[in-house]
């Protein structure tokens, strides 16, 4: 991002759980600031936990503790810390349900912090899901729980869209964390037109692209083949088109989802619209693995993750790669700097 890009706010940065790859790839990133220009971040999380991650890869870590409006004044010289105590010793690689209280309170300090504007985006490590299900939390995942706080926070109501975004590939999900024997019966032609409408919008208001494309996949083989292999491809899919373009959205569909992502291919769209999780992930982590962004699409912040998990067998390694945190600080910053051109 050029220096005129470059907000005096910080990204927040939540710890994701602490026994993961979180604190690795933040050590790392933060190592390599100055060399890939990062915009200042601040870490949301324990400092003794990242202190420790420190000491297990042998790195000089000088740790500041911080808030959002002290971190970038510090951010040159040592990485700024919000403090998030777990209240237990944290072993790297296994994972423990009583760091789940922190985590939470970690993504809910950064998403409180964004809305405020006190940080210019949240940015969040890898979460284990099931460890907080054994805390007591209620929600499928990441996306879900960043809504509801956005919700309460502001009275409105919003539907995340999850996209992955790398240098070769965006792609959204339609359906997501659901048995793929379910897919069919899920998907509905609202949901695919409230998925495109908000994947149209950010992609103009936040990305700056003033006529986005949008490929949108078939459901079935062949898309369907006129009904032979399957009919929602005809009865569903199909409609919700039609609708889009006369809602004057560039839209085009339903595509053989088997030839929509060769390298000619993904020329002619800025996006494509998948109707289920792998339809969507296979081709976007395949072109991208370490360099592509989980970005949430649809809530009244911005939202930038890694697309990769918590990888406990490489935690406290030394091994784990910073490149698609790294990433998705720079998008974050990005998107920041194209909203603040607009206001």
């Amino acid at each position: 991002m050029s220096p005129a890009g470059r907000s005096d706010r910080p990204l927040a940065l939540t710890q994701g759980d602490p026994a993961g790859i979180g604190p690795d790839i933040t050590i790392a990133a933060w190592m390599r600031r100055h060399e890939l220009s990062l915009q200042p971040f601040v870490y949301i999380g324990d400092p003794d936990a990242l202190a420790a991650r420190a000491r297990m890869i042998e790195i000089d870590l000088p740790i500041s503790e911080a808030t959002a409006a002290t971190a970038c004044s510090i951010f040159a010289d040592a990485l700024p810390v919000l403090p998030i105590k777990i209240g237990s010793e944290i072993e790297a690689g296994r994972p423990h349900v009583a760091s789940a209280r922190s985590t939470i309170t970690a993504i809910e300090t950064a998403v409180a912090l964004s809305l405020s504007g006190e940080a210019s985006a949240t940015v969040t490590n890898p979460i284990a899901k099931s460890v907080l299900y054994e805390a007591g939390f209620g929600f499928p995942g990441h996306t879900e729980f960043l809504a509801d706080l956005a919700e309460r926070a502001t009275g409105r109501p919003c539907r995340p869209v999850m996209m992955l975004a790398g240098p070769k590939l965006r792609a959204i999900p339609v359906t997501i964390h659901i048995p793929l024997k379910d897919v069919a019966t899920a998907l509905n032609e609202d949901l695919i037109l409230e998925t495109c409408r908000i994947a149209a919008h950010d992609l103009r208001h936040r990305f700056g692209l003033l006529h986005p494309r949008l490929a949108i996949a078939g459901l079935n083989p062949h898309a369907g083949e006129d009904g032979a292999i399957g009919r929602e491809d005809l009865d569903m899919i199909e409609p919700a088109i039609e609708i889009l373009r006369r809602e004057g959205i560039n839209a085009v569909g339903p595509l053989p989802a088997d030839t929509m992502f060769h390298d000619e291919a993904r020329t002619r769209y800025d996006v494509a619209i998948c109707m289920y999780h792998d339809q969507a992930l296979i081709p976007a982590k395949a072109l991208g693995f370490d360099d592509s962004v989980n970005v949430t699409l649809g809530l009244p912040f911005i939202r930038t993750s890694p697309d990769h998990g918590t990888a406990f067998s490489l935690a406290g390694k030394g091994i784990a790669r910073e490149s698609s945190l790294v990433a998705a600080l720079r998008l974050a910053g990005e998107l920041a700097a194209q909203a603040g051109l607009q206001h």
